[in-house]
């Protein structure tokens, strides 16, 4: 697992991503709403990778879209509420129940309550995939002004690539994990999962 972003792998990403018709109209969608420092991150993401490592056709197993932003000037749910209504009136189903959208500015305040770990303030949405259960969910796409598709993934993109999903080296213990693993082995019995040591 490389700690560097290979730039091979990011552009086989990219032209993945180009390739799946619901990815680039959830990024041309949000694009066009200006959030502050979005992302669409993780499953949708990753899962496209898969699909076209696996010969399954673009969509295949993809239950929800992950939008990201950072917006640290009102951590109150009802300022995140607007932007879920805003997100929510850009889009036709189904994606609009598909596309969920959580301001990384705010996860601090609810995620131990939820998950019984702690959870520091994050400072930008691409410091968030850091956290995410596996290094293999931790990527993010976003499509700029000038139609580049910018890709972060702090562990690099080795096992997405691979269909290797193995812990977070910074949360080897995440809660989640069996019911993720599970829940992905079920639609791409091809992964190699390496459990927790």
């Amino acid at each position: 697992m490389s700690d560097a972003l290979s730039p091979k792998l990011a552009e086989r990403l990219i032209e993945i991503v180009r390739a799946d018709p619901g990815l680039m109209h959830v990024l041309r969608t949000v694009r066009a709403l200006d959030l502050p420092d979005w992302r669409l991150v993780s499953g949708a993401v990753y899962q496209a990778v898969w699909n076209a490592r696996t010969g399954r056709p673009s969509g295949y197993g993809i239950k929800d879209y992950d939008l990201a932003y950072f917006d640290g000037s009102d951590l109150s749910y009802e300022a995140e509420d607007v932007v879920i209504k805003q997100v929510a009136a850009a889009f036709d189903e189904p994606f609009r129940s598909q596309v969920e959208v959580r301001n990384q500015a705010r996860v601090h305040l609810w995620f131990q309550n939820r998950f019984g770990e702690p959870y520091e303030p994050l400072h930008a949405t691409d410091e968030a995939l850091g956290r995410f259960v596996a290094p293999t969910f931790a990527v993010g796409v976003r499509l700029e002004a000038d139609d580049t598709i910018t890709v972060a993934a702090p562990f690099g993109l080795e096992d997405v690539f691979a269909m290797v999903v193995r812990p977070n080296p910074n949360r080897p213990l995440a809660k989640g994990w069996v019911k993720t693993v599970e829940n992905a082995r079920g639609r791409w019995p091809e992964l190699t999962v390496v459990e927790p040591a």
